[in-house]
């Protein structure tokens, strides 16, 4: 629903219909990975996910500057019975908000790093051993399996299917054998054999077993 322009009762609903389906995991992940990445601003634009008109940070106790912005702001008015301080002018907030968005990029990223390492720790113990799991994702050279209950991802790489030639269809996503016809494709339950974990690089690669 929405075609082009949803809005947020559209993915409300498309939660709902998916949350009793054995992949409703992937499903979500794949939802809000087709949001665009919120963004620190001074105009009021309101919050997509929620449905409101109008939205701001206000976490207690404070975790984010912004949210600490919002609080000197709030109590400046108050107190001072100002709102238009240099702190606080459009296009100070602007350049502040503008900052906070890159610093929490960075965050983000330096925390799936070290996720992604510890993961890769932890795998290091369990070469040779097989798992189920969900195909997550699939390119040109194989397909990412996220194993069942501890959300560990790896791939399958196209060179260790040895029982026929694939072909990656770039528009429904989905690697086929041109033989077989067999077709790997997002959400496929499968089990896998831990084949090497490359600490340095964070990587994990699976080899197929059914």
């Amino acid at each position: 629903g929405g075609g082009k322009e949803p809005k947020p009762s559209d993915y409300a609903n498309l939660i709902a219909q998916i949350a009793d389906r054995p992949e409703s995991h992937l499903l979500q992940t794949v939802l809000l990975r087709s949001l665009s990445q919120a963004v620190y601003s001074p105009d009021n634009i309101g919050h997509f996910g929620l449905a409101f008109p109008e939205y701001t940070h206000f976490t207690s106790p404070i975790r984010r500057y912004p949210d600490l912005l919002l609080h000197r702001g709030i109590r400046n008015i108050l107190i001072n019975k100002k709102r238009d301080t240099a702190e606080l002018s459009h296009a100070n907030l602007q350049a502040l908000g503008e900052h906070s968005s890159m610093m929490e990029r960075r965050a983000d990223e330096a925390t799936r790093e070290v996720m992604d390492w510890l993961k890769c720790e932890y795998m290091q113990d369990h070469v040779g051993s097989e798992f189920k799991g969900l195909v997550t994702g699939v390119t040109v050279f194989g397909f990412f399996v996220e194993l069942q209950d501890i959300y560990v991802e790896g791939l399958v790489h196209v060179t260790s299917l040895k029982d026929d030639y694939y072909h990656f269809d770039a528009t429904r996503r989905h690697l086929r054998g041109e033989r077989t016809g067999i077709i790997y494709r997002l959400g496929d339950k499968v089990i896998v054999r831990v084949n090497k974990v490359d600490l340095d690089a964070k990587q994990i690669d699976f080899e197929l077993v059914k």
